[in-house]
């Protein structure tokens, strides 16, 4: 037992050797948890910022100006005032995003009753401005034109609306956390299967296997040094980059976290190994690699929820490592959740590690044998 212990560590240390050697992977770890997470956080504006707003305001009634005046910074850039005949040039060569028309007659139709109508051009190449935009134009034009007719905000009734965990919204929050997940997940796959493709081929492999080593102890190396390689990499991008660099706050546990996510290691990285003996060379396990990891990322939640999807698709992606990995992340980072709310995913990595690690193991000893 002590014999294999040792035999685990010091082959375990090999491949970490191995990996810090490797500029070129060592790269790509830095990178994953550093600047891939950053630049996908700040890629999206937080919300609307700066939006280039024009005016037709054939009206010229107080009502209209009221609703000109309230699309206001930093949501929107001062509204410009512009002719029905410029509308066309001004969105063609791109110098606005919106144009309001408010039409003859519309505060009279409006007191009236008479339910006039208010154009919106919008610019739907620029699509998240577009989306986000009207809606906010469309909200404080029925907001002004409220209070304009009952003359008091106070007299309508109130939807107050509480957002929790992220109260303003703030994409950059989700998007950190969420690429973080995704790079774990990648990296993971992607070390072991190369460890153990590049023992094949640079013909290491067949000297382990005339060593006093077993299958056993080979795989378990790869998986417990590589595993340790990614999960230092990421508890110090949650601290040092998330938390420190961004100010993004953590809801609940770091350890927690770090506990579910070496669960989650030891299931993936076994999936590693399992790609690697399959594929031959490396293009084919990056070729397996993307077939797998693409849907298991798509489907395991943190693009779209769960619920939203087809009752097989959540009973098939139940079984896979990723579905249980978001499920915990989001709960203990976002919300704040300790164990007594974790502990059915943990026990689910734990589960589908041990198949997938007994899988591997089967099919390495098939492949060497």
């Amino acid at each position: 037992m002590w014999q294999t212990i040792k035999n685990i560590y010091n082959l375990g240390i090999k491949e970490l050797r191995g990996l810090l050697g490797d500029w070129l992977m060592m790269l790509l770890i830095i990178y994953s948890f550093t600047m891939a997470i950053y630049v996908t956080a700040k890629a999206y504006p937080d919300s609307l910022t700066n939006a280039a707003v024009a005016i037709v305001d054939e009206d010229n009634s107080q009502l209209s100006k009221h609703i000109t005046d309230a699309l206001m910074p930093p949501y929107f850039m001062p509204p410009i005032s512009i002719t029905q005949g410029e509308i066309d040039a001004g969105m063609d060569s791109g110098l606005y995003t919106f144009v309001l028309v408010f039409p003859v007659n519309f505060q009279k139709d409006v007191l009236a009753g008479n339910g006039p109508e208010i154009q919106l051009n919008v610019d739907a190449t620029r699509m998240t401005q577009a989306f986000t935009g009207a809606g906010y134009i469309q909200q404080i034009a029925l907001a002004e034109i409220a209070k304009f007719t009952k003359g008091s905000e106070t007299s309508l009734a109130k939807c107050v609306i509480r957002n929790r965990f992220n109260p303003n919204l703030t994409i950059s929050w989700f998007e950190s956390v969420m690429q973080l997940i995704n790079n774990i997940t990648m990296l993971a796959i992607i070390l072991t299967g190369a460890a153990l493709i590049r023992e094949r081929e640079s013909g290491t492999l067949e000297h382990l296997l005339v060593m006093p080593v077993t299958e056993f102890e080979i795989i378990a190396s790869k998986i417990w040094s590589m595993g340790v390689a990614v999960l230092i990499s990421a508890t110090l991008s949650v601290l040092v980059v998330i938390k420190g660099l961004m100010h993004i706050p953590i809801g609940g546990s770091v350890m927690l976290f770090t506990f579910g996510l070496a669960l989650h290691l030891f299931a993936v990285t076994s999936m590693g190994i399992f790609l690697a003996c399959i594929a031959q060379s490396m293009p084919q396990l990056g070729m397996l690699f993307i077939l797998v990891l693409i849907p298991m990322q798509m489907l395991s939640g943190g693009m779209t929820p769960r619920e939203s999807m087809p009752q097989a698709i959540q009973l098939i992606m139940n079984f896979a490592p990723t579905t249980h990995f978001v499920q915990f992340s989001q709960a203990i980072l976002y919300r704040g959740a300790g164990f007594d709310v974790v502990w059915k995913p943990f026990l689910w990595l734990a589960g589908i590690g041990a198949v997938l690690f007994s899988s591997s193991l089967a099919r390495f000893r098939k492949s060497v044998a």
